[in-house]
């Protein structure tokens, strides 16, 4: 049995959690006291959040309230994110495409066998340009070789189709139709989603301690680090 004050209080926390996204220590000491100190409260906003299909978790000095692959409500659909990240007459090869873009981000910052995982503090928009240029043609190269279609589920030769399509542009541009613009995109939703920090002005990509913290706890155990590994073509003594 809860007493309504305990029942407020989770409330309070829970509606704190779908505003912000997350509860910082230092930002929302007393909610974050609370959750962690309090098992009836840390319970009364953990079964909230199963209500709303999605999971509440602390990784360090911070609490998450992430959304289940299934929950179109607090997450994205495919249709929206597709929306979000490409061109307005996208197809799913697009789709494909910037889901490729992230996973590279991903690897490239991320694959420490140290105390974390992270093995970056930044990269440059343009590096980024030719990691992917390079990553996609080795793939299709393997994939040819290998059959590498067969075992990952992934037509690279679709997707670096789609790539090379897009334009390259020597001076900045958002354009979704370009290399550059298609970046610039994809870079722009993780940030307003608060996973990277891009400095626009600098070119310079770095995450935040939001995916830091995801990547250490959550997403990136050895198992998952593989799959994605092998996704991406898979890389020798990598």
């Amino acid at each position: 049995m809860y007493n309504i004050e305990d029942i407020n209080l989770g409330n309070s926390i829970f509606y704190y959690l779908l505003k912000n996204k997350e509860i910082d220590e230092d930002k929302s000491p007393e909610y974050f006291r609370n959750y962690c100190e309090r098992e009836e409260i840390m319970n009364l906003v953990k079964l909230q959040g199963e209500s709303f299909n999605c999971k509440i978790e602390k990784y360090g000095s911070s609490i998450y309230i992430i959304p289940n692959e299934d929950n179109e409500f607090l997450g994205y659909s495919k249709r929206e994110l597709k929306k979000e990240l490409c061109k307005s007459n996208a197809t799913d090869k697009d789709y494909y495409l910037s889901q490729f873009v992230i996973l590279t981000i991903l690897v490239e910052f991320y694959g420490s066998q140290g105390r974390s995982s992270k093995s970056r503090d930044s990269l440059k928009g343009g590096e980024l340009l030719n990691i992917i240029s390079d990553r996609l043609k080795e793939a299709c190269e393997r994939e040819d070789i290998e059959g590498l279609e067969a075992d990952s589920g992934i037509a690279y030769e679709n997707i670096y189709e789609k790539w090379q399509a897009l334009k390259s542009s020597d001076t900045k541009t958002t354009a979704k139709t370009t290399k550059e613009g298609f970046i610039h995109t994809i870079l722009t939703f993780l940030e307003n989603q608060n996973l990277i920090h891009y400095i626009v002005n600098d070119d310079m990509i770095m995450t935040s301690s939001k995916l830091d913290n995801f990547m250490d706890f959550n997403i990136l155990n050895r198992s998952n680090y593989e799959r994605v590994i092998y996704a991406l073509g898979g890389y020798d003594n990598e």
